[in-house]
């Protein structure tokens, strides 16, 4: 019995291949199905391949995308065309070497400040470093004070022309430096003068914590000066002895300080400010802080306010101080940008400061920003304070003070007020036409030039005097007539700066550069030396960068050695002179380092004024 066919039919297949053909040739088409549309799987079984006369397409797989062969070739073709119609050229002109235009040759100033900064490297002390710089110079004083201190007072800086080390103006002659780099670090670095500058700075701080227990808290005691001298002493000493720094040989004694808050506040400022210009070595910093807290302690002990230079003749007919308030504003100012102690800031704008020092009466003198009046300078670092951060009460009215003086002290300076005398020449005389002028003009001209800088980094267009305004410009003005007539614009035609211009003084007052370096044994002594210091030949050394002091009141000058009023360079007469030049210079481009200073300062927040008194009928 067979399973039934569920599909319909019988199982069984009977087939004539001849008779089937013949049938599927002549049998009608079910033309329902022949009009039915077939897909193109379905043609390809049934039907065969279609369109045997059409090519077909190629395509190439690339993995993540199929395409033409023809798109692809069209497509790698149009970017070689491409790349040698576009991109090669580019190549070709990005490849050649591009003209650039040289940068512009460094301003006068710039050329000035150079050789200006040369003179410190002349006036070292000590063992020299390699790259000094200056070939007729050699070590010196290494027995410097071995009998008071252990390891001695070796270094520092000779003060001028003969061999003294004065720790008061060499104090503010590194104070003047750190000052300028702190304003201007962007100048001295586009002059390529930053690191030379800090190593300056540093040999004279170096020495300077060698003069006091720098390790400690509290001290009673500075070494004040290596060397002496007396007018017309017949003995071997500084004045005496005409002799290369290399071969001294007459006694240098030290002088000791156990009261002086002038030498001690201007010491403080001057390791408070070059802590602020190392602030990128922070161990050096902290130990420059430190010595700076322990010499305003000592200058603000009241056992200690005697001045440094009173009753001693060894100082005093030198660098005698006048008075130490100044000293108080000054160093308090700096130790406070330095540590940021609201303290330092209380005593700089107490009452009693400005009072005693001075501040704000109309002393002509009191204007002249000098190593010995500090005063100008001062006003115008605290003015600082008050422009750029504004810290309100209870600071404000003696900031407000100190600003508005320092707009008095610019008004003094203008040629039309008549405070001062001028030369026919257009220089104006700050110490009354006495000898040595320049060193005055030119810390003028960096006051000038600053105060100027900053109202334009406030955006302030200038100053009133009185009722007349006065733009900035006109402190740029004569911050650059001054040092213009110092290199050379007046009526000598000299540059008053060695090595700077084909005219400048050749009998510079100065003994390492009035003796050859190997001149002979017997010319190398005290009095073998007095042969170089009174011939008339020129110097045979030029001591590079060095100012001397500078044209009388009649713009005359008499190059001659052993005229010192004329012919003797100084330090801080230098320091000014490098200030001002850096200020004018337009290396690196205008305006002030705004911020730097402020490092330390802690954010501001004025206090609340007391209330008012009650109301009473």
């Amino acid at each position: 019995m067979h399973t039934g066919n569920h599909w319909g039919g019988s199982f069984e297949i009977q087939t004539d291949s001849v008779i089937d053909d013949d049938r599927s040739r002549t049998m009608d088409l079910d033309r329902a199905a022949v009009s039915q549309q077939l897909d193109e799987t379905q043609q390809s079984w049934l039907l065969g391949p279609q369109d045997q006369g059409k090519k077909k397409k190629k395509y190439i797989d690339l993995g993540c995308v199929v395409c033409s062969r023809k798109a692809f070739k069209w497509t790698v073709w149009s970017i070689v065309i491409a790349f040698f119609i576009v991109a090669l050229p580019i190549i070709i002109v990005k490849s050649i070497p591009k003209h650039k235009d040289p940068p512009p040759p460094p301003d006068k100033y710039t050329l000035a400040l150079h050789k200006a900064l040369l003179f410190f490297n002349a006036q070292k002390s000590g063992r020299l470093p390699k790259n000094n710089g200056v070939g007729w110079r050699g070590d010196s004083g290494l027995s410097d004070g071995a009998d008071k201190v252990k390891g001695g007072l070796v270094g520092g800086y000779y003060d001028a022309g003969d061999n003294i080390k004065f720790n008061f103006p060499m104090a503010f002659s590194m104070t003047l430096l750190s000052w300028s780099v702190i304003e201007y670090p962007h100048k001295y670095k586009s002059s390529g003068e930053y690191d030379h500058v800090r190593d300056l700075i540093k040999w004279g701080t170096d020495y300077l914590l060698l003069t006091f227990n720098s390790s400690a808290a509290t001290i009673d005691i500075i070494y004040s000066q290596v060397g002496t001298a007396r007018n017309a002493s017949t003995s071997p000493d500084d004045h005496y002895c005409w002799t290369r720094p290399e071969d001294m040989d007459y006694p240098r004694p030290v002088q000791t300080s156990v009261s002086g808050p002038d030498l001690a506040g201007e010491m403080a400022a001057a390791l408070a400010s070059a802590s602020i210009v190392f602030r990128d070595v922070p161990e050096y910093s902290k130990r420059l802080v430190n010595g700076a807290a322990a010499l305003f302690r000592f200058a603000r002990d009241g056992g200690k306010r005697t001045p440094y230079s009173k009753g001693n003749l060894e100082i005093a007919q030198f660098y005698n101080s006048t008075g130490y308030y100044d000293e108080y504003m000054w160093g308090a100012a700096w130790m406070y940008y330095a540590t940021g102690n609201a303290s330092y800031l209380a005593l700089a704008t107490n009452p009693g400061v400005p009072r005693n020092a001075k501040a704000f009466l109309e002393v002509t003198d009191l204007k002249v920003f000098s190593w010995d009046n500090k005063l100008p300078g001062a006003e115008l670092l605290l003015t600082r304070l008050r422009v750029f951060l504004n810290p309100g009460y209870p600071y404000e009215e003696m900031l407000r003070g100190y600003h508005n003086m320092t707009g008095i002290n610019m008004c003094s300076y203008l040629h039309r007020f008549n405070v001062f005398n001028w030369t026919q020449g257009g220089m104006i005389q700050l110490n009354h036409g006495r000898p040595q002028p320049l060193q005055y003009v030119a810390n003028t001209a960096f006051l000038a030039s600053l105060f100027a800088d900053y109202m334009s980094a406030t955006n302030v267009p200038g100053w009133f005097c009185g009722s007349t305004f006065f733009s900035a410009d006109v402190l740029r003005s004569l911050a650059s007539s001054q040092l213009d007539y110092i290199l050379g614009d007046n009526p000598k035609k000299m540059s008053y700066v060695v090595g700077y211009g084909k005219n400048y003084p050749k009998h510079v007052h100065h003994r390492g550069a009035s003796i050859p370096h190997n001149a002979d044994k017997n010319t190398r002594t005290c009095k073998g030396g007095w042969k170089w210091r009174d011939t008339s030949a020129p110097n045979p050394n030029t001591i590079t960068g060095a100012m001397v002091g500078g044209p009388d009141r009649l713009d005359g000058f008499s190059d001659v050695r052993t005229n010192y009023g004329y012919t003797e360079p100084t330090m801080a007469g230098n320091a000014g002179l490098v200030a001002a030049l850096v200020s004018l210079t337009e290396s690196g481009g205008g305006g002030i380092d705004r911020n730097s200073i402020f490092s330390a300062v802690p954010p501001l927040y004025p206090g609340t004024p007391p209330p008012p008194p009650p109301w009473r009928p």
